[in-house]
């Protein structure tokens, strides 16, 4: 399984961000699929994911401002997140199954 991210970047607060992952090598439908993000000092922790049949779950950091969603035709999961926050400055990664995407910047500053 191989993942590609792509988004992210430098956001201003309060601005929007759209990430996208792109898989290979995988079914992808059957997949749960999600991002995670870690910022500099702290765990990893979840962002958004979703479990065929189950749904979406978010953590309570980004609850109500994030939405993610997933093409399985395309095979990408996306993420858009606003009302950003200095807080929210982290590397974002993707996840299908168990696999890891390499991780993209988001840099929310003035």
């Amino acid at each position: 399984v191989q993942l590609q991210a792509s988004g992210g970047g430098l956001v201003q607060p309060g601005g929007s961000l759209r990430l996208s992952c792109k898989a290979t090598g995988t079914n992808f439908r059957l997949d749960t699929v999600g991002w995670y993000r870690q910022a500099p000092g702290k765990q990893r922790e979840l962002v958004a994911e979703i479990t065929p049949g189950r749904g979406a779950i978010y953590g309570d950091s980004v609850k109500g401002r994030s939405t993610i969603t997933r093409d399985n035709v395309r095979r990408t999961l996306s993420l858009e997140m606003n009302s950003l926050k200095a807080e929210d400055t982290a590397v974002y990664y993707c996840k299908v199954r168990n696999f890891w995407g390499r991780g993209t910047l988001v840099t929310v500053s003035s």
